[in-house]
């Protein structure tokens, strides 16, 4: 890629090899990494930012993601498990594992972007640390992208599970749209008490969204809030 080729030379001593040390990889092809840190501000090239590399860390992330939750919840059916992975690949979070290996401190990007405004700077954030998986994937494989995700998402997974607060949000959601205030509504409950499920339905008006499910009612309660809310967005 010759638009980072004028880097290499100087390579030792430049911040992004701090950022090496700091996920425990060292590149081979180190324009996967400068591509990773390369805002779209700087160059629209497709081939010279990271928005291909975030795309492809996304998917990454849903794999790996995907096959530990179903080893920690190896009864826990669909609703569980895409309840569990929403929490973990949402941005906010996201956000906060790329706070965690400092990447805003690397990024190439042009003034006029404000760093300084927190949801610029979340965002931002959230997708450096999907753009550097997709540039490990690519350099090394899946076995070192994995190790990354395991040492941060995984790692600080039940953070993200009670950080998330669906109900609370699809409440101001709703006020937001001038909406009725949600029900949530006890459908079913199966299963031995001592692994019960819950389903719960939620009620806005006289519509009744898609239900969610959990191991308690509130878990439930949380689910069905999130696929309403997606159900409204849409």
């Amino acid at each position: 890629m010759p638009f980072f080729d004028f880097l290499f030379k100087s390579f030792k001593n430049h911040p992004l090899s701090k950022l090496e040390k700091i996920c425990q990889y060292r590149f081979r092809n180190r324009s996967y990494l400068y591509q990773a840190f390369t805002h779209r501000s700087v160059s629209s090239e497709p081939r010279e930012n990271y928005e291909r590399l975030e795309f492809l860390g996304d998917a990454v992330i849903d794999i790996v993601v995907s096959r530990e939750l179903m080893r920690e919840f190896p009864e826990g059916d669909e609703g569980i498990l895409t309840q569990k992975r929403s929490a973990l690949v949402q941005k906010s979070f996201l956000a906060t594992m790329g706070q965690l290996l400092t990447l805003l401190d690397f990024i190439k990007i042009e003034e006029t972007v404000d760093l300084k405004q927190e949801k610029i700077a979340v965002k931002q954030s959230a997708n450096l640390y999907e753009a550097l998986l997709g540039a490990i994937f690519l350099d090394g494989g899946f076995e070192p992208t994995k190790k990354l995700i395991l040492n941060t998402i995984w790692t600080h997974r039940h953070e993200a599970w009670k950080s998330v607060n669906h109900k609370g949000q699809l409440i101001e959601l709703c006020h937001m749209k001038q909406l009725k205030n949600p029900k949530f509504l006890v459908t079913d409950v199966s299963g031995p008490d001592h692994q019960k499920l819950f389903e719960v339905h939620v009620k806005i008006g006289e519509v009744v969204y898609p239900s969610g499910i959990g191991t308690n009612k509130k878990a439930a309660e949380q689910h069905a809030a999130q696929n309403t809310m997606e159900a409204l967005q849409d």
